[in-house]
């Protein structure tokens, strides 16, 4: 594809705007059109000091501007309307996370790109993440079984309470964080999950009656490994430990850290989320007086990605996956087979069981 690759973002929130504004510096890319439902576009546009075409209607806008892709940053219960009205018409998809909000809905997404042979990329931010890709692959020389423990509670309030509000009303913290998450602890122990528990509080009441905005969840994978992953959403969540990324193995343990003070404030700042350029590595090896032969490691990174960054990271492999016609297969598979986990661990806080895992 000689030509730039026309594309209209939908949804101009928080992600959409971050989506558009890589869009927006990427040769590659251009914007066709910005669509939201309330004034998020204008705002965009005019932080992005443009003057792109203005939509609230996502059907009209595909019609009338027939991008060659479509960036999907809306609520994950419109994600499947939309999503297979653009791939019908012949639009490449880079689709905030998570695909739906239902399995059933996810499948019929992935094979509808599979079956009009257009790119599906999903918004899985940390897998853009260089310092994500380093404690992963030192997680895994830890030995097996593993345990991972993770956190990410935000102590939100005015808009990100509203924003927060409206996601609960068809997801709780732990199907859309978690899913981040869950992808993480299956590609650290590269073994199959065998089942999920997991527990779940509604802490306020202006919340949907059937959801809960404070969640944990437990899962346990064939080689023995297990993990936690802790998820809390408003005005009431602690930000004590808020930010937990670790994991221990038989040879020791690898966290994500802070090698300032980045970590012990702020936790609904979408920065604090992703800005981490350390390491502390911990072995278990002993010496004949079974003494530590080794002091711990902190390794600083030279690369501390920004939100934005990461963002950018996201849309040129998006780009690339166009250009270079990649297979996207085990990517589209992976991001169900998170979402597949969490929901089960979503059934778990409602029924108050253990889950098994097929």
């Amino acid at each position: 594809m000689s030509k730039k690759i026309s594309v209209l973002v939908i949804g101009c929130g928080n992600m959409g705007a971050s989506h558009a504004t890589a869009y927006h510096n990427h040769d590659g890319f251009e914007i066709c059109g910005l669509v939201s439902r309330g004034k998020s576009k204008e705002e965009l546009n005019e932080s992005l000091k443009s003057n792109y075409k203005l939509f609230e209607n996502y059907k009209e806008a595909i019609q009338e501007t027939n991008p060659d892709a479509v960036c999907v940053s809306t609520y994950p219960d419109t994600h499947e309307e939309i999503s297979l009205f653009a791939l019908e018409n012949n639009c490449h998809i880079f689709l905030e996370k998570p695909i739906a909000a239902d399995l059933n809905g996810s499948r019929k997404i992935i094979t509808k790109a599979e079956e009009t042979s257009k790119k599906l990329v999903v918004g899985y931010i940390l897998r853009h993440h260089p310092i994500w890709k380093e404690f992963i692959k030192e997680a895994k020389k830890l030995g097996k079984p593993v345990a991972m423990r993770m956190n990410l509670n935000q102590q939100s309030s005015g808009e990100t309470w509203d924003v927060h509000k409206n996601l609960l009303a068809s997801l709780s913290p732990i199907v859309d964080c978690g899913v981040h998450y869950l992808d993480v602890m299956c590609q650290i122990t590269q073994s199959k999950p065998s089942s999920v528990s997991a527990i779940g509080v509604r802490l306020s009441d202006e919340i949907p009656n059937d959801n809960y905005n404070y969640g944990q969840l437990q899962i346990r994978f064939e080689d023995g490994s297990v993990g936690w992953y802790e998820a809390g959403w408003g005005p009431m969540i602690s930000e004590t430990a808020f930010f937990v990324k670790d994991v221990i193995g038989p040879n020791g343990s690898v966290s994500i850290v802070s090698d300032d003070d980045t970590f012990k404030k702020d936790s609904d700042n979408l920065e604090n989320h992703t800005k981490n350029n350390c390491l502390k590595i911990h072995s278990s090896e002993l010496d004949e007086n079974k003494r530590f032969i080794s002091p711990n490691r902190k390794i600083v990174y030279d690369e501390d990605p920004s939100h934005q960054d990461l963002c950018d990271y996201e849309q040129e492999y998006f780009y690339k996956s166009i250009i270079d016609d990649i297979d996207l297969k085990s990517h589209m598979e992976d991001a169900y087979k998170s979402l597949q986990i969490a929901l089960a661990c979503d059934q778990a806080v409602k029924t108050s069981s253990t889950i098994k895992l097929d």
